[in-house]
């Protein structure tokens, strides 16, 4: 069994080949391929974390293109003083399919 732990928007996601992850945006286009940087890598028995082998390693994905997240709304209310204050916020999102863990 081979997957990889990657870095990926202030996350770290658990990878393997084929799997299909949702990313914060990413600047690349529908189809691109990207390389996204491993934090841990696992091939069968042997782990590895130190900083030398993981730069070997190398994570590639394909865009298959950009979503937004669900809508938030934020609410600030202050009692007895007339203050209300509303407002949204939808999140910018890639999702990627992994295509290779060399």
């Amino acid at each position: 069994m081979v997957y990889a732990v990657v870095r990926a928007g202030g996350r770290q996601e658990k990878v393997e080949v084929g799997s299909i992850i949702t990313l914060d945006r990413v600047q690349a286009a529908e189809g691109e391929s990207i390389e996204l940087p491993a934090v841990l890598f696992v091939d069968g028995d042997t782990v590895t974390t130190e900083a030398d082998a993981l730069s070997k390693v190398k994570v590639t994905a394909e865009v298959q293109g950009n979503l937004r997240g669900p809508k938030i709304v934020i609410q600030k209310f202050k009692n007895k003083t007339g203050y209300k204050k509303r407002q949204g916020h939808r999140q910018e999102l890639t999702r990627v399919k992994v295509t290779g863990i060399k």
